[in-house]
């Protein structure tokens, strides 16, 4: 266990600390991958990560934003309130330096999910500035990856139901 995964659990065992932010960057939703992206609006996502976090014992906050900005201000915000941050930055991931280092300051779990599977687009979006950072990295599981990455995020707060 990460340093930053060991701290996060044991922040994990008060209830203000099982708060997950849920950060969005542009390009989701039908934007550029049909089949993918197109399935789920993201008030349907928000409704059902409220629904499977509610049964891991986890709040969840969302943000989406297309402004970079405004994603690194939202990540510089879990520094004082989230137990751990899953993020899909959309475009974000190949290119933002910026949002690389909002995240690696952090000392709770990263999760980064993105909707498709990156290595089968384009060169330029095999690579991720946010994957350095990750506790871990989903991809190409659609919509369902920000399930995963909640269950994951539970795990890695100590699982309270049991």
């Amino acid at each position: 266990m990460s340093a930053k995964e060991a701290s996060a659990k044991s922040a994990g065992r008060s209830p203000a600390g099982r708060l997950i932010y849920v950060i969005n960057g542009p390009n989701l939703f039908g934007a550029h991958q049909p089949g993918v992206h197109d399935q789920e609006t993201m008030a349907d996502l928000e409704r059902d990560c409220r629904a499977l976090a509610k049964t891991l014992d986890l709040a969840v906050a969302f943000y989406q934003s297309n402004l970079e900005g405004g994603v690194i201000d939202f990540i510089h915000d879990a520094r004082a309130k989230a137990a751990g941050v899953t993020i899909n930055a959309g475009s974000y991931a190949h290119t933002s330096i910026g949002i690389h280092d909002a995240l690696k300051i952090l000392d709770v779990p990263i999760i980064e999910v993105h909707m498709s599977n990156i290595h089968q687009q384009e060169e330029f979006r095999h690579h991720s500035y946010i994957s350095r950072v990750a506790s871990g990295v989903i991809l190409g599981c659609g919509a369902q990856g920000y399930q995963l990455a909640l269950q994951h995020m539970a795990r890695l707060l100590g699982d309270t139901r049991t």
